[in-house]
């Protein structure tokens, strides 16, 4: 699942950014997946607050359901670019990144290569878990939902921009795949 709107400008870059969520829009959300949560789940929630305050709102309404944070599901870290407007980006520093995506720490932080590689060990850890058929639900951003389908989809490195995945859910929305180890991408 995807948080709700953040409380920040359009065009702002805020991977890393730790912004919060519009206080409405993060209970709707959260009475929206409270009732497809399945009995016993596990949720993990990236630490960001925009997360966090979606896990709050919905533990308030599913008090069965277990909450953990895993740092690994943080957004990616745009190093210095974190709070600035994109069509503001020197031009040079981002045909740089995009010249290797894979590789280049985008603003002096983080590059898809490691971005990719902590999203990953979660998803392994999330199949392996599929065998013990608990129900696993993160709460998170949509570069790591990207990053997720990537991985899903038997892609593990993303070395062209043209190749990043586009779709993610909306604000608030989310996207599951079904187990046991069988994944398929739907709405919930």
């Amino acid at each position: 699942m995807r948080h709700a709107q953040p409380l920040i400008a359009p065009g702002i870059c805020y991977g890393a950014l730790d912004v919060p969520a519009d206080a409405a829009a993060t209970q709707q959300a959260a009475q929206g997946l409270a009732d497809r949560l399945p009995t016993g789940a596990s949720v993990l929630v990236s630490p960001l607050q925009r997360c966090q305050q979606l896990a709050q709102a919905l533990e308030v309404l599913r008090p069965d359901v277990r909450f953990g944070t895993d740092q690994r599901l943080s957004e990616m870290n745009f190093g210095s670019w974190e709070g600035q407007r994109w069509d503001a980006l020197p031009p040079d520093a981002f045909d740089a990144w995009i010249s290797d995506f894979w590789r280049h720490p985008v603003g002096g932080g983080e590059c898809v290569a490691d971005f990719m590689g902590r999203v990953a060990a979660v998803w392994d850890a999330a199949t392996a878990a599929c065998l013990v058929d608990v129900p696993l639900v993160w709460i998170t951003h949509a570069g790591v939902i990207r990053a997720a389908r990537s991985i899903a989809s038997g892609q593990r490195e993303v070395h062209a921009a043209a190749d990043w995945p586009a779709a993610a859910p909306g604000y608030g929305q989310c996207w599951r795949y079904q187990a046991p180890c069988n994944w398929q991408e739907d709405a919930c």
